[in-house]
């Protein structure tokens, strides 16, 4: 159940969305979460500004999920992240933000219900 949403300033091929969306699939595990019900969103020549510039390299990724997201496991996923986005996608850790939003289940909603 969790949701990944990775807006990146840079222009990526097919096959770099489909290393992040994999790479991003092993990171989750920081919070004890699977890629099984992991859903990921990757947009592309996405505007991005910092700090009053315009990034030509960026990203801005929201981890969504159900549950806690404890200090240990944002420090981990941050510190992944960095890493997969300057391998997989030339963006320094300088160039990215990552937010954490943990949620009632009773605020998720899947297949016709909640969690």
């Amino acid at each position: 159940m969790p949701f990944i949403d990775a807006r990146i300033a840079n222009t990526l091929s097919d096959q770099q969305k489909e290393t992040l969306k994999a790479e991003l699939g092993k990171a989750v595990s920081a919070f004890g979460k699977g890629e099984s019900f992991l859903m990921v969103g990757i947009a592309d020549n996405y505007d991005l500004w910092l700090g009053g510039q315009k990034l030509e390299q960026g990203a801005y990724v929201s981890l969504s999920l159900v549950g806690d997201t404890p200090d240990a496991g944002c420090k981990e996923f941050s510190a992944k992240l960095a890493e997969i986005l300057e391998r997989v996608a030339d963006i320094p850790g300088s160039q990215a933000y990552v937010t954490f939003h943990p949620m009632s289940g009773r605020r998720w909603g899947w297949n016709g219900g909640t969690f």
